[in-house]
C-alpha cells in the first residue's frame, strides 16, 4: 500500500465516523447540494480500504459499495471538481455495474472533502441518470459546499475530541474527590490515634468499625482472644468483654445515632504488668458525664439512661471520659498472682 494510501486511511481512521448514525448537518448539505445542481442523487462519501461509505444519501438505498467500483475513488486523486459527462461514454465508468445497472449512473461530480493536512477523505457528490455537465455557477456552489462539508467534519472531530476531554476531565475530578475523602478520613484516624497516644504504648489492636450492631462480635472477639493469649481467666475476660461490649453499644446507640454510616474506634492496649485498658470513641455530640443518674437510686430505677455507664462502672476497675463525652477508657487491673507467669 502506498505511504500515501497508508496515512489517508489513518486520517480516516482519526475522524471515527465510519459506519456511524446520520446527522442532520450532512444530510442538509446533500440536499441543497441535489437542489442546486438538479441532480436526483447526492452523497457524503468516505474511501476506507476496500469500500466506499456513504454518510448521507440523497436518492441512492444502499449504504455502501465497493471502492473498486467507485467514482469516488478517482475523484479524490485530484482537488477540483471530478467530472463525467457520460459514463456510458467514457471506458473507465462504462462497464462498471453502477453504470450497467442500478441506479444506472450517467452523469457524476465529487469534489474532494481534503483535511487541513491534504489527505483526500472521501467527496461530496452529485449523480444523475442522464448525461450532463454543470454550469459554472453549480459547480462554484457545490465547491462551496464540500467546504461546509470539510469544516462540518472538523466541527465534529473537535467536538468528539472535547467530549472525552471533558469525560476524562471529569474522571480525573472523581477520582481527585475520591483520594481527597480517602486522605481526610485516613487524617481523621491519625489525628484520633494522636489524641489516644497516653494509651497505646502498648497497643495490641487498634479498630474502626461501622456503627452497625453487627460490628459488635468484631471487638468482643479480639478482646476475647488477646485475654485468652494472656491467660486471663474466663471470668475476668468476660467482665471485659460485657463491658466493651456495653461501651461499643452506647456509642453506637447514642454517640451515632444507629447510623451505620457513621464508625468508631476501638483500641486496647496491655501492660507489661498484663493491664488492660480499652478506648471507645465515637464522633457523636458527647454528654456531660457529671450528669449521669445511678440508676439504682429509687427515683431512677424505672429510667433506662445511665444503666450502661453504671455497668462499666461495675465491671471495669477505672473508667474516664474526654472530649465531652465522646472518648470513653477504661481499665481493669489483673492482681500479681493472677499476672504471673504459669
Amino acid at each position: 500500500m502506498p505511504g500515501d494510501e497508508t496515512e489517508r486511511l489513518a486520517a480516516l481512521a482519526r475522524y471515527r465516523i465510519l459506519d456511524t448514525e446520520p446527522e442532520q448537518a450532512f444530510d442538509d448539505l446533500t440536499l441543497l447540494a441535489s437542489q442546486i445542481c438538479g441532480t436526483p442523487m447526492a452523497l457524503i462519501t468516505l474511501l476506507d480500504a476496500d469500500r466506499q461509505w456513504f454518510k448521507s444519501r440523497r436518492g441512492i438505498s444502499v449504504t455502501e459499495t465497493s471502492r473498486s467500483i467507485a467514482f469516488c475513488d478517482h475523484a479524490i486523486q485530484q482537488r477540483g471538481v471530478y467530472t463525467v459527462a457520460d459514463a456510458l461514454c467514457d471506458e473507465r465508468f462504462r462497464d462498471n455495474p453502477m453504470v450497467a445497472g442500478e441506479p444506472r449512473i450517467r452523469f457524476y461530480a465529487g469534489a474532494p472533502l481534503v483535511t487541513p493536512d491534504g489527505h483526500a477523505l472521501g467527496t461530496l457528490c452529485v449523480v444523475d441518470r442522464v448525461p450532463r455537465t454543470l454550469t459554472p455557477e453549480q459547480e462554484e456552489a457545490l465547491q462551496a459546499l464540500k467546504r461546509q462539508a470539510e469544516a462540518q467534519l472538523e466541527l465534529r472531530g473537535k467536538l468528539m475530541q472535547l467530549t472525552e476531554a471533558l469525560a476524562a476531565r471529569e474522571r480525573v475530578e472523581a477520582e481527585r474527590t475520591r483520594l481527597i475523602e480517602q486522605l481526610q478520613l485516613q487524617l481523621s484516624g491519625v489525628q484520633r490515634l494522636t489524641a489516644l497516644v497516653p494509651y497505646c504504648s502498648a497497643c495490641q489492636f487498634n479498630m474502626v468499625i461501622p456503627a452497625d450492631p453487627r460490628s459488635i462480635a468484631t471487638v468482643t472477639d479480639g478482646v476475647t482472644e488477646l485475654l485468652r493469649e494472656r491467660r486471663w481467666t474466663d471470668a475476668e475476660i468476660m467482665g471485659v468483654e460485657l463491658a466493651v461490649q456495653e461501651a461499643v453499644a452506647n456509642a453506637i446507640r447514642h454517640g451515632c445515632g444507629n447510623d451505620s454510616s457513621k464508625q468508631i474506634q476501638c483500641i486496647l492496649t496491655c501492660s507489661d504488668t498484663g493491664d488492660v485498658t480499652v478506648v471507645v470513641r465515637d464522633p457523636g455530640a458527647g454528654f456531660d458525664t457529671q450528669g449521669v443518674a445511678d440508676p439504682l437510686h429509687p427515683e431512677n430505677v424505672l429510667k433506662t439512661g445511665g444503666r450502661g455507664i453504671f455497668l462499666i462502672n461495675q465491671l471495669m476497675d477505672e473508667v474516664g471520659f474526654s472530649d465531652g463525652g465522646r472518648e470513653l477508657q477504661m481499665r481493669k487491673r489483673r492482681g500479681v498472682a493472677d499476672a504471673a507467669p504459669g
